[in-house]
C-alpha cells in the first residue's frame, strides 16, 4: 500500500516538474502575493525596514552561536563576509555624512559582530576554514560595482565622492552573498546553522525589499522622484530585487528541508 505523499512534498514535486519559464511565473506570482499580504498587516512600512535589521541580527546571532559553541567555520564564506564589512564600512561613513539616524547605530552594531567572525575566521577557527570550497573571486563583484556606481549614483547636491560612495555600498549589497552561496554550491551539504544564517539573510532581504516596493506604491512614485533623477532611482530598486531573487532559491529549498523534517540541508545540482 502506497504511502500517501505529504501536501508540502506533493507541491514541491509538482513545481520540479515545470520548465524554467513557469517556476519563474510562480516566484513572481508569490512575490506580489506576499506584499499585498504585507501592505494589509503592516501599516507603517518603515517597520518592514527595523523587522529586516532584526532578521539579520537574529541570523548573526546564529552564527555567532556556530562560531562559539560549536567551534567551527566549516560551510562559512570567508570573503562573502569580508564584502558585507566592506559595504557596511561604506554606508556607515555615508550614514555619518548624509543621513546620520537609528539605522547608523544598527550599521555600526552590524559592522562591529561582522569584523568578529571575519577575525574568527582568520585566525582561531582558521583549521576548519574551507578555503578551497570558499574559491569565488571578489574582485568579479567589487570591481563592476565600482565602475556601475562612477556611472550611476544619486543626483543630489551632496558631494560627489560620497555619492559614488553611497551608489557602490547599495550595488555591493546585493551581491555580497554570491561566495556564500558557491560555497555551498561546492559543498553540495549545508549544516544547520550556516543554512538558518543565510535563510535569515534571504527574509532579511526580502522584508528591505518589500519596504522599498510598497514605499513606492504608497507614494504613487514620488519616492523615487526624491531619490533623484536618471537611473538612479531605478537601480536602487533593481538592487533590492536582485538581493532577494538571489536567496529565492536556496530560500525555498530550506523551507523544503524544514518541512521535511530534514537537518542538514541537501541541494540539488544546479541550486545557488
Amino acid at each position: 500500500m502506497r504511502t500517501p505523499k505529504r501536501p508540502i512534498h506533493a507541491v514541491s514535486m509538482w513545481v520540479r516538474r515545470q520548465p524554467p519559464k513557469v517556476k519563474a511565473f510562480l516566484a513572481v506570482v508569490s512575490g506580489m502575493a506576499a506584499l499585498v499580504l504585507l501592505r494589509s498587516i503592516v501599516h507603517d512600512h518603515d517597520n518592514l525596514f527595523v523587522a529586516a535589521e532584526a532578521v539579520h541580527s537574529l541570523g548573526i546571532s546564529v552564527l555567532i552561536y556556530k562560531l562559539t559553541k560549536e567551534k567551527t567555520c566549516a560551510g562559512l564564506s570567508l570573503k562573502s563576509q569580508e564584502l558585507t564589512a566592506i559595504f557596511l564600512a561604506v554606508r556607515l561613513y555615508c550614514s555619518f555624512v548624509l543621513e546620520y539616524d537609528i539605522h547608523t547605530i544598527l550599521d555600526l552594531a552590524t559592522l562591529a559582530t561582522t569584523l568578529w567572525v571575519i577575525y574568527m575566521i582568520r585566525f582561531k577557527l582558521k583549521s576548519s576554514y574551507m578555503e578551497d570550497k570558499d574559491n569565488f573571486a571578489i574582485y568579479y563583484v567589487v570591481v563592476p560595482c565600482a565602475i556601475l556606481a562612477l556611472c550611476i549614483h544619486p543626483t543630489t547636491s551632496h558631494n560627489l565622492v560620497n555619492r559614488i560612495l553611497w551608489a557602490f555600498c547599495v550595488y555591493l549589497e546585493a551581491v555580497s552573498v554570491l561566495p556564500q552561496l558557491r560555497v555551498m554550491q561546492n559543498t553540495k551539504i549545508v549544516e544547520p546553522f550556516t543554512a538558518h544564517y543565510v535563510f535569515a539573510l534571504g527574509v532579511a532581504r526580502f522584508l528591505s525589499c518589500a519596504h522599498w516596493v510598497l514605499q513606492v506604491l504608497d507614494t504613487r512614485g514620488r519616492l523615487l522622484v526624491a531619490l533623484g533623477y536618471g537611473l538612479w532611482p531605478s537601480m536602487v530598486l533593481i538592487s533590492e530585487i536582485v538581493q532577494t531573487f538571489i536567496l529565492a532559491d536556496f530560500c525555498y529549498y530550506y523551507i523544503k528541508s524544514v518541512f521535511g523534517g530534514q537537518l542538514v540541508l541537501r541541494l540539488p545540482s544546479g541550486v545557488v
